[in-house]
Protein backbone atom coordinates (compact mmCIF):
# COMPACT_ATOMS: atom_id res chain seq x y z
CA UNK A 1 0.00 0.00 0.00
CA UNK A 2 1.62 3.02 -0.93
CA UNK A 3 1.43 6.53 1.22
CA UNK A 4 -1.29 8.01 -0.65
CA UNK A 5 -3.68 4.59 0.08
CA UNK A 6 -2.52 4.54 3.46
CA UNK A 7 -3.90 8.31 3.60
CA UNK A 8 -6.85 7.19 1.86
CA UNK A 9 -7.86 4.86 5.01
CA UNK A 10 -7.45 7.04 7.46
CA UNK A 11 -9.27 9.96 5.97
CA UNK A 12 -12.21 7.29 5.82
CA UNK A 13 -11.51 5.88 8.96
CA UNK A 14 -11.83 8.72 10.86
CA UNK A 15 -14.10 10.76 8.85
CA UNK A 16 -12.28 13.34 7.96
CA UNK A 17 -11.61 15.49 4.98
CA UNK A 18 -7.79 16.60 4.92
CA UNK A 19 -4.77 15.53 7.26
CA UNK A 20 -1.95 17.94 7.98
CA UNK A 21 2.18 17.16 7.92
CA UNK A 22 4.33 20.39 9.06
CA UNK A 23 6.78 18.08 11.19
CA UNK A 24 10.03 17.46 8.07
CA UNK A 25 10.14 13.96 8.35
CA UNK A 26 6.15 13.47 7.51
CA UNK A 27 6.61 16.85 5.52
CA UNK A 28 8.91 15.12 3.51
CA UNK A 29 7.13 11.59 3.84
CA UNK A 30 4.25 13.11 1.99
CA UNK A 31 6.02 15.22 -0.58
CA UNK A 32 8.96 14.27 -1.04
CA UNK A 33 10.24 18.03 -0.32
CA UNK A 34 12.24 19.68 2.47
CA UNK A 35 10.59 22.21 4.85
CA UNK A 36 13.01 22.96 7.03
CA UNK A 37 14.89 26.37 7.49
CA UNK A 38 15.77 26.30 11.12
CA UNK A 39 17.04 22.60 12.11
CA UNK A 40 16.50 23.53 15.99
CA UNK A 41 12.49 23.52 15.67
CA UNK A 42 10.21 20.83 15.54
CA UNK A 43 7.82 22.32 12.66
CA UNK A 44 8.94 23.29 9.35
CA UNK A 45 8.08 26.36 7.02
CA UNK A 46 5.48 24.30 5.55
CA UNK A 47 2.18 22.15 5.78
CA UNK A 48 1.18 19.70 3.45
CA UNK A 49 -2.81 18.42 3.46
CA UNK A 50 -3.68 15.25 1.82
CA UNK A 51 -7.68 15.43 1.01
CA UNK A 52 -8.15 12.45 -1.29
CA UNK A 53 -7.53 14.25 -4.00
CA UNK A 54 -4.00 15.82 -4.01
CA UNK A 55 -1.95 17.72 -2.01
CA UNK A 56 -1.57 21.35 -0.95
CA UNK A 57 0.97 22.82 1.02
CA UNK A 58 0.51 26.38 3.38
CA UNK A 59 3.19 28.59 3.72
CA UNK A 60 4.45 32.00 4.20
CA UNK A 61 5.50 33.99 1.09
CA UNK A 62 8.90 34.14 1.98
CA UNK A 63 9.29 30.20 1.16
CA UNK A 64 6.65 29.67 -0.97
CA UNK A 65 8.83 30.53 -4.25
CA UNK A 66 11.80 28.70 -3.26
CA UNK A 67 9.65 25.78 -2.39
CA UNK A 68 7.50 25.37 -5.44
CA UNK A 69 11.45 25.57 -7.69
CA UNK A 70 13.45 23.44 -5.84
CA UNK A 71 11.46 20.89 -2.96
CA UNK A 72 7.66 20.62 -4.61
CA UNK A 73 6.63 18.13 -7.24
CA UNK A 74 4.81 19.62 -10.16
CA UNK A 75 0.73 19.70 -9.61
CA UNK A 76 1.03 20.59 -5.95
CA UNK A 77 -0.86 23.38 -4.73
CA UNK A 78 0.73 26.16 -3.05
CA UNK A 79 -1.31 28.72 -0.68
CA UNK A 80 0.66 31.22 0.73
CA UNK A 81 0.04 33.46 3.77
CA UNK A 82 1.86 37.09 4.47
CA UNK A 83 4.97 35.99 7.15
CA UNK A 84 3.91 39.20 9.31
CA UNK A 85 0.07 38.54 9.16
CA UNK A 86 -0.16 35.45 10.81
CA UNK A 87 1.59 32.06 11.96
CA UNK A 88 1.84 28.59 9.93
CA UNK A 89 -0.97 27.10 12.22
CA UNK A 90 -3.30 30.34 12.27
CA UNK A 91 -3.19 29.96 7.92
CA UNK A 92 -3.40 25.91 7.63
CA UNK A 93 -6.31 26.45 10.13
CA UNK A 94 -8.10 29.20 7.55
CA UNK A 95 -7.16 27.08 4.63
CA UNK A 96 -7.81 24.20 5.57
CA UNK A 97 -12.00 21.96 5.08
CA UNK A 98 -13.26 20.63 8.28
CA UNK A 99 -13.04 18.04 9.96
CA UNK A 100 -9.14 17.89 9.89
CA UNK A 101 -6.11 16.67 11.32
CA UNK A 102 -2.69 17.62 11.85
CA UNK A 103 0.78 16.37 13.21
CA UNK A 104 1.24 19.74 14.97
CA UNK A 105 -0.94 22.48 16.90
CA UNK A 106 -3.10 23.64 14.61
CA UNK A 107 -6.83 24.83 16.38
CA UNK A 108 -9.67 22.74 16.06
CA UNK A 109 -7.66 20.00 14.61
CA UNK A 110 -7.38 16.55 16.17
CA UNK A 111 -3.70 14.94 16.31
CA UNK A 112 -2.68 12.66 14.14
CA UNK A 113 -0.52 9.64 14.84
CA UNK A 114 2.10 10.00 11.85
CA UNK A 115 4.36 7.00 12.52
CA UNK A 116 1.60 4.24 12.53
CA UNK A 117 1.18 6.02 8.75
CA UNK A 118 4.69 5.77 7.63
CA UNK A 119 4.99 2.30 8.56
CA UNK A 120 5.84 0.24 6.80
CA UNK A 121 8.04 1.00 4.49
CA UNK A 122 6.64 1.02 0.69
CA UNK A 123 8.99 -0.19 -2.08
CA UNK A 124 9.81 3.40 -2.96
CA UNK A 125 11.21 4.12 0.25
CA UNK A 126 12.95 0.78 0.17
CA UNK A 127 15.05 2.63 -2.91
CA UNK A 128 15.53 5.84 -1.26
CA UNK A 129 16.81 4.12 1.82
CA UNK A 130 19.41 1.74 -0.01
CA UNK A 131 20.63 4.97 -1.80
CA UNK A 132 20.88 6.86 1.68
CA UNK A 133 22.50 3.49 3.73
CA UNK A 134 25.11 3.60 0.85
CA UNK A 135 26.24 7.01 0.79
CA UNK A 136 26.06 7.14 4.87
CA UNK A 137 28.40 3.86 5.68
CA UNK A 138 30.86 4.94 2.85
CA UNK A 139 31.14 8.51 4.15
CA UNK A 140 31.51 6.88 7.64
CA UNK A 141 34.02 4.57 6.59
CA UNK A 142 36.49 6.91 5.10
CA UNK A 143 36.49 8.91 7.77
CA UNK A 144 37.50 6.35 10.21
CA UNK A 145 39.81 4.90 7.57
CA UNK A 146 41.84 8.29 7.20
CA UNK A 147 41.73 8.18 11.90
CA UNK A 148 44.75 8.68 13.56
CA UNK A 149 45.57 7.51 17.27
CA UNK A 150 45.86 11.80 18.05
CA UNK A 151 42.98 12.81 16.10
CA UNK A 152 40.83 14.32 18.56
CA UNK A 153 36.76 12.94 18.85
CA UNK A 154 35.66 16.61 17.64
CA UNK A 155 38.33 16.53 14.87
CA UNK A 156 36.43 13.51 13.89
CA UNK A 157 33.27 14.67 14.09
CA UNK A 158 34.25 17.56 11.97
CA UNK A 159 35.61 15.36 9.38
CA UNK A 160 32.23 13.11 9.44
CA UNK A 161 29.65 16.16 9.30
CA UNK A 162 31.68 17.74 6.35
CA UNK A 163 31.28 14.36 4.53
CA UNK A 164 27.95 13.22 4.76
CA UNK A 165 26.93 16.93 3.78
CA UNK A 166 29.07 16.60 0.65
CA UNK A 167 26.13 13.43 -0.24
CA UNK A 168 23.31 15.59 0.85
CA UNK A 169 23.17 13.56 4.02
CA UNK A 170 21.92 15.37 7.35
CA UNK A 171 23.80 14.31 10.73
CA UNK A 172 21.49 15.03 13.62
CA UNK A 173 23.61 12.31 15.62
CA UNK A 174 27.38 12.27 15.78
CA UNK A 175 29.01 10.58 18.64
CA UNK A 176 32.91 10.10 18.76
CA UNK A 177 34.17 7.84 21.97
CA UNK A 178 37.85 7.37 21.82
CA UNK A 179 39.73 4.78 24.30
CA UNK A 180 39.21 6.80 27.07
CA UNK A 181 35.30 8.40 26.74
CA UNK A 182 33.55 4.90 24.80
CA UNK A 183 34.16 2.58 28.21
CA UNK A 184 32.70 5.28 30.18
CA UNK A 185 29.51 6.69 28.07
CA UNK A 186 27.27 4.85 25.94
CA UNK A 187 26.57 8.50 24.25
CA UNK A 188 30.15 9.37 23.78
CA UNK A 189 29.37 13.24 22.64
CA UNK A 190 32.96 14.26 21.07
CA UNK A 191 35.53 16.19 23.22
CA UNK A 192 38.88 17.68 22.77
CA UNK A 193 40.45 14.20 23.49
CA UNK A 194 42.15 12.57 21.63
CA UNK A 195 40.88 9.07 20.50
CA UNK A 196 44.00 7.25 21.19
CA UNK A 197 44.05 2.81 21.34
CA UNK A 198 40.46 2.89 19.62
CA UNK A 199 37.71 4.50 18.78
CA UNK A 200 33.75 4.20 18.10
CA UNK A 201 32.27 6.24 15.92
CA UNK A 202 27.84 6.65 15.49
CA UNK A 203 26.23 8.22 13.17
CA UNK A 204 22.68 9.05 12.19
CA UNK A 205 22.32 10.02 8.81
CA UNK A 206 19.09 11.72 7.30
CA UNK A 207 17.80 12.68 4.05
CA UNK A 208 14.89 12.73 2.21
CA UNK A 209 13.12 12.41 5.59
CA UNK A 210 14.76 8.77 6.18
CA UNK A 211 17.11 8.43 9.03
CA UNK A 212 19.88 5.55 8.46
CA UNK A 213 21.95 4.76 11.75
CA UNK A 214 25.31 3.01 11.62
CA UNK A 215 28.50 2.55 13.85
CA UNK A 216 31.72 1.35 12.99
CA UNK A 217 35.15 1.06 15.26
CA UNK A 218 38.25 1.36 14.66
CA UNK A 219 41.01 -0.24 16.74
CA UNK A 220 44.94 0.85 17.05
CA UNK A 221 45.77 -1.16 20.41
CA UNK A 222 42.55 -2.15 21.80
CA UNK A 223 42.15 -3.57 25.26
CA UNK A 224 42.59 -7.18 26.04
CA UNK A 225 38.81 -7.20 26.66
CA UNK A 226 37.36 -5.85 24.15
CA UNK A 227 37.24 -8.95 21.42
CA UNK A 228 35.01 -10.57 23.72
CA UNK A 229 32.42 -7.78 24.18
CA UNK A 230 32.49 -6.51 20.56
CA UNK A 231 31.63 -10.06 19.62
CA UNK A 232 28.73 -10.12 22.36
CA UNK A 233 26.91 -7.38 20.68
CA UNK A 234 27.42 -8.28 17.52
CA UNK A 235 25.58 -12.06 18.57
CA UNK A 236 22.80 -9.74 20.56
CA UNK A 237 22.19 -7.55 17.35
CA UNK A 238 21.57 -11.01 15.21
CA UNK A 239 19.03 -11.96 17.91
CA UNK A 240 17.36 -8.88 18.18
CA UNK A 241 17.11 -9.03 13.67
CA UNK A 242 15.57 -12.69 14.29
CA UNK A 243 14.10 -12.04 16.68
CA UNK A 244 12.12 -8.67 14.53
CA UNK A 245 11.46 -11.37 11.44
CA UNK A 246 9.79 -14.00 13.66
CA UNK A 247 7.76 -11.22 15.46
CA UNK A 248 6.75 -10.02 12.34
CA UNK A 249 5.67 -12.67 10.92
CA UNK A 250 3.30 -13.83 13.87
CA UNK A 251 1.75 -10.21 14.59
CA UNK A 252 4.22 -9.59 17.76
CA UNK A 253 5.31 -6.96 19.58
CA UNK A 254 8.41 -4.71 20.04
CA UNK A 255 8.33 -6.05 23.89
CA UNK A 256 8.61 -9.69 22.44
CA UNK A 257 11.63 -8.99 20.38
CA UNK A 258 13.11 -6.74 24.19
CA UNK A 259 12.80 -9.83 25.85
CA UNK A 260 14.83 -12.16 23.01
CA UNK A 261 17.56 -9.29 23.60
CA UNK A 262 17.46 -9.66 27.34
CA UNK A 263 17.84 -13.24 26.61
CA UNK A 264 20.68 -12.80 24.46
CA UNK A 265 22.86 -10.60 26.75
CA UNK A 266 22.34 -13.14 29.05
CA UNK A 267 23.86 -16.30 27.19
CA UNK A 268 26.68 -14.66 25.96
CA UNK A 269 27.81 -13.55 29.83
CA UNK A 270 26.88 -9.86 29.96
CA UNK A 271 23.00 -10.48 31.81
CA UNK A 272 21.62 -6.92 32.35
CA UNK A 273 23.86 -4.72 30.36
CA UNK A 274 20.57 -4.24 28.44
CA UNK A 275 19.69 -1.63 30.96
CA UNK A 276 22.52 0.79 30.46
CA UNK A 277 21.76 2.10 26.92
CA UNK A 278 18.57 1.65 24.74
CA UNK A 279 18.43 -1.11 22.48
CA UNK A 280 17.28 0.39 19.57
CA UNK A 281 14.17 -0.18 17.66
CA UNK A 282 12.28 0.48 13.92
CA UNK A 283 14.14 2.64 11.89
CA UNK A 284 11.99 4.64 8.68
CA UNK A 285 10.82 8.72 8.40
CA UNK A 286 12.69 9.16 11.94
CA UNK A 287 15.92 8.10 13.83
CA UNK A 288 14.03 5.32 15.82
CA UNK A 289 10.20 4.85 14.99
CA UNK A 290 9.65 3.36 18.13
CA UNK A 291 12.60 2.26 20.71
CA UNK A 292 11.91 -1.25 22.48
CA UNK A 293 11.39 -1.64 26.04
CA UNK A 294 10.11 -4.26 28.11
CA UNK A 295 6.38 -5.23 27.55
CA UNK A 296 6.64 -2.30 24.69
CA UNK A 297 3.21 -2.91 22.94
CA UNK A 298 4.43 -1.12 19.62
CA UNK A 299 3.58 -3.67 16.41
CA UNK A 300 6.42 -4.85 14.39
CA UNK A 301 6.12 -4.32 11.03
CA UNK A 302 7.30 -5.99 8.06
CA UNK A 303 9.20 -4.84 5.59
CA UNK A 304 10.38 -2.16 7.69
CA UNK A 305 14.17 -0.91 8.65
CA UNK A 306 15.11 -1.55 12.22
CA UNK A 307 18.25 -0.04 13.44
CA UNK A 308 19.11 -2.53 16.54
CA UNK A 309 22.49 -0.84 18.86
CA UNK A 310 23.37 -3.25 21.74
CA UNK A 311 26.52 -2.21 23.94
CA UNK A 312 28.57 -3.78 26.12
CA UNK A 313 30.64 -1.12 27.32
CA UNK A 314 33.25 0.10 25.74
CA UNK A 315 31.90 -1.71 22.73
CA UNK A 316 28.30 -1.49 20.26
CA UNK A 317 27.77 -2.95 17.25
CA UNK A 318 24.44 -0.81 14.97
CA UNK A 319 23.58 -0.89 11.43
CA UNK A 320 20.07 -0.35 10.10
CA UNK A 321 18.61 -3.30 8.27
CA UNK A 322 15.54 -4.00 6.13
CA UNK A 323 13.75 -6.96 7.57
CA UNK A 324 11.25 -8.47 5.20
CA UNK A 325 9.00 -12.26 5.87
CA UNK A 326 11.82 -13.76 3.62
CA UNK A 327 15.23 -11.99 4.82
CA UNK A 328 17.78 -9.52 6.31
CA UNK A 329 19.75 -6.80 3.87
CA UNK A 330 21.59 -4.61 5.59
CA UNK A 331 21.25 -1.01 4.30
CA UNK A 332 24.14 0.48 6.04
CA UNK A 333 26.42 -2.42 4.83
CA UNK A 334 29.30 -0.39 3.68
CA UNK A 335 33.24 -1.83 2.32
CA UNK A 336 34.37 -3.42 5.36
CA UNK A 337 34.94 -6.82 6.63
CA UNK A 338 32.39 -8.30 7.67
CA UNK A 339 32.17 -11.57 10.20
CA UNK A 340 28.76 -13.96 11.33
CA UNK A 341 27.73 -13.79 14.55
CA UNK A 342 24.53 -16.52 15.58
CA UNK A 343 21.54 -15.29 17.10
CA UNK A 344 20.56 -16.80 20.66
CA UNK A 345 17.64 -18.80 20.28
CA UNK A 346 17.57 -18.43 16.67
CA UNK A 347 19.13 -20.29 13.30
CA UNK A 348 20.15 -17.57 12.18
CA UNK A 349 23.21 -16.03 11.75
CA UNK A 350 24.37 -12.47 10.53
CA UNK A 351 27.40 -10.36 9.06
CA UNK A 352 27.96 -7.34 11.36
CA UNK A 353 31.14 -5.11 10.55
CA UNK A 354 34.23 -6.19 12.04
CA UNK A 355 37.01 -3.34 13.73
CA UNK A 356 39.21 -1.96 11.32
CA UNK A 357 42.75 -2.65 12.60
CA UNK A 358 45.22 0.06 11.92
Amino acid sequence: MDHTARLDAYLDRNDLAVVWFARPNSFAWLTGGDNVVDRTGDVGVAAAGYDGDGVTVVTNDIEAPRLRAEELPAGVDVVEFDWHASSLADAVAEASPDPAAADFDVPGMDDVDASALRQPLTDADVDAYRSLGADAAAAVEAVCEDLDPTDTERETAAALRERLTRAGIDSPVVLVGGAVRAPQYRHYTPKEVEVGDYALVSVTAERDGLFASLTRTVTFSPPTWFDERAHATARVASTALAATREEGRRDGTAGDVFAAIQDAYAETGFEGEWRRHHQGGAAGFAGREWIATPNHDAAVHLPMAYAWNPTVEGTKTEDTWLVTEDGFECLTAGDWAREDAAAVGYDVSLAHATPLEK
